[in-house]
Order: structure tokens, then sequence, then C-alpha cells
């Protein structure tokens, strides 16, 4: 199953356009209510889509009350799950409708939920939101300026507006076009008609921007309040084919997130929200998993073989261990060289129990002359043993 995209309203939602595109989940227990309760449903509703899709991405404009907001949160904390993301986009109504859309359409293709839940970010800078206002008065979204708040007074003034990527506001006076900054790009132009007529929208902005289709749909009702008035035509514009849009999040390097290991493209983790380690410390884990080599149990190490060096090369140099966990330790209460070494269990420490009754190992000195180890040199030799047997 695709990762599931919800929403929390179904102003939020636009038809797709094609029937490969999912539907889009909406939280129905997101919508003004009692508050006792509300967090039972969305407890039910959050918890029944994890079962069913596995991951889920909840898209929420950024602008929700924060009582939504809270609630969304503490279901996350009280289902203790790390397969649910909560998206906040700082976009209007409608662009945020659209940037649904766009992740719905990318859901069924092979990305893994982090680097699609961390497109959405990616995706708002290439998505172009404003609207055609009879008043700037109320407007607080994007900068306005002292003599534009004078003429938005005006009767039958209007302006032209774009809230992303740049803030730009222009006044409008004809038919020509607004001369608000177009995309480099094709696009679909989504246009919603409120209280004032949509023509300059799908005429002159459309020709400027070069837009292929132009959508109408309902004005979302949070509209109004993002942009201070109800007499105001919304669109937005953003990229139509999927295959871009895929190739698009594709040419990102994508990265691994260090506390809850899902990829993610940009610098912060959608599901755990962990912020992406600087570029000395990036592939390390807060939790590493050791894996064992094949035929090695976790935890041990094989034994290093035990060196034995004769006298006469205890002048030489010994050579660098290939293996920087076989090099010798500096310790100053080390025994000195020539010391008889105590004998060496099976793991290369120091020998205890039935391997500590073992004797150990030495080189004779070279005062012994013909004799064996562990003889005693004031003793004289044995007769050697003759083979042929006695008469």
């Amino acid at each position: 199953m695709p990762t599931a995209v919800a929403v929390t309203s179904p102003e939020l939602v636009l038809p797709s356009p094609d029937r490969h595109t999912p539907p889009a989940a909406i939280l129905q227990s997101a919508e003004p209510g009692e508050r006792g309760g509300s967090l039972d449903r969305t407890l039910a509703e959050i918890h029944t889509l994890v079962e069913q899709h596995g991951h889920v991405l909840v898209v929420h404009p950024a602008a929700a009350p924060p009582a939504l907001v809270h609630r969304l949160h503490a279901a996350r904390a009280a289902l203790e799950t790390d397969r649910l993301a909560l998206v906040g986009v700082d976009l209007p109504p409608l662009g945020t409708a659209l940037l649904a859309l766009q992740l719905r359409q990318l859901s069924i293709c092979d990305f893994s939920p982090g680097v699609l839940a961390s497109a959405a970010r990616l995706l708002a800078h290439y998505l172009h939101a404003g609207a055609v206002l009879g008043s700037v008065a109320r407007l607080d979204q994007v900068p306005v300026g002292l003599k534009a708040h004078a003429k938005s007074w005006l009767p039958g003034s209007q302006f032209a507006v774009l809230a992303r990527p740049e803030p730009q506001l222009v006044r409008l006076s004809g038919d020509q076009d607004p001369g608000l900054k177009a995309p480099g790009f094709p696009t679909r132009l989504v246009v919603a008609e409120g209280g004032l007529p949509a023509e300059r929208v799908t005429g002159a902005l459309a020709r400027a921007w070069h837009v292929r289709e132009v959508t109408p749909t309902k004005l979302p009702a949070a509209s109004a309040d993002w942009w201070g008035t109800s007499k105001l035509t919304e669109f937005a514009a953003a990229i139509p084919d999927i295959s871009v849009l895929y190739q698009l999040v594709s040419s990102v390097r994508r990265e691994e997130c260090h506390w809850c290991g899902l990829e993610l493209i940009g610098d912060r983790c959608a599901f755990c929200a962990a912020p992406l380690p600087p570029p000395g410390e990036r592939g390390r884990r807060a939790l590493p998993a050791t894996r064992p080599a094949p035929g090695r149990l976790r935890g041990r190490e094989p034994a290093p073989a035990l060196a034995r060096t004769a006298p006469a090369a205890a002048g030489r140099a010994l050579p660098a261990a290939r293996d920087p966990r076989l090099a010798p330790a500096l310790d100053t209460g080390a025994a000195p060289p020539g010391a008889p070494q105590a004998p060496a269990g099976p793991t290369g420490g120091p020998a205890t129990g039935v391997h500590a009754l073992r004797p150990a190992q030495r080189e004779a000195p070279a005062d012994w002359g013909p004799h064996r180890p562990y003889e005693d040199p004031h003793q004289p030799p044995l007769p050697p043993r003759s083979r042929n047997p006695r008469p």
C-alpha cells in the first residue's frame, strides 16, 4: 500500500487529474467541535490509517488553529509511533491543497516514506500562490506599504498579490497584465473564484505565465481569513507533469536519518523532526546496530596469537601490527622484557581457572647450553638410553 496522505479539511482535497492518483484521507475529527471525545476520534482515525498503509503523512496549514495542531501532536505521542509525519505548510489554503495533490501523485512512485514527507518542502519552492484582492487593509501575510494601504480604501481598487515563493504586491488598473513574476516552467493554474470575478486571472495572468491548463475549483473557507478579505480570487500554479516531479525529487541527494533510520532529503526528518548532523558526523547512527562477521559470535573477537621471540631478536624492532587493536598499549606497570609471562587464556587475556594450571612456556637462557628447558643446569645430564634390549 502507498503512503497515506491525509488532510485536516475536505476543502484541502482537489480532484485528481488521473485515475491512478490515490484519494486523500480526510481527518473528520480535525473539524472544530466539542472537546470531549475529539482526541479519541483522532486517535482512532490515525491508528486505522497506520495499520492500513504503514506510514501516514498529515498535511495541515501552518496557520491552522493551535488546538488542532496540539491535538495532532497529542495523538502522535499517545500512539507512540514513528510512522506518522505532521507536515505544516506555510502556504495559502489553495496552495496547500495543490501541494497535497502533488504528494498524492508521488505516493504511488517508488519513494520511501521519509523521502515523500521531506519532498513537501522541496515542492513548495516550485509552487506559485497568490490572489486578486479588493483590499489589502487587513493583509498580514505579505508586506504592505503605506501607499498601497491607503489606496486600498478607494472604491474599486484591486491588487494582485503573490505570496509564494517571493512576496509581491501590484495595484491593478485596466485589463493589462498584473506584472507578477512568472514561473520559469510550464504550470497548471488552479483558480478559486470568491467575491471578485476570475477573468483577470484566467485571461491576462494565464497568458503571461504561459499556463497549459486552467482548472476552476471551489474557494476554501479559510481563504478569507488568510487573505484578510472575502472579496478575492485565489490562484495557485504548480508543475502538472508527474514525471517532472519524479525527476525533481530523485535528483536531490538522499541522507539517512541518524535517529529513526529513514531516508530523507533536505536538512530535517519529517517523521522524527531530527535535524541532519554536520557533514563530518553524517553516517553515524544514534543507536548503531553492530553486525558480527559470518561465523563469529557477537561481542567475541579471535584471540591474537602469542608472539614468541628469541633472545637474539630482542634488539630488533618489531613490525607494526596490521590491526590497530593488536598493537601493544603503553603500560607503566608492564613487566620488563625477559620476565616470565603469565599463561594466556583462550581469548588472549590472562589465564583463569583450568588454563592457569598449565605451565608457562619459557625460552631457554643462553647459559644453559645444550640442556633442554625445565632441566636443572646444576645436575649432570642423564646417560643416554640404549635402544638395544638387554641380553
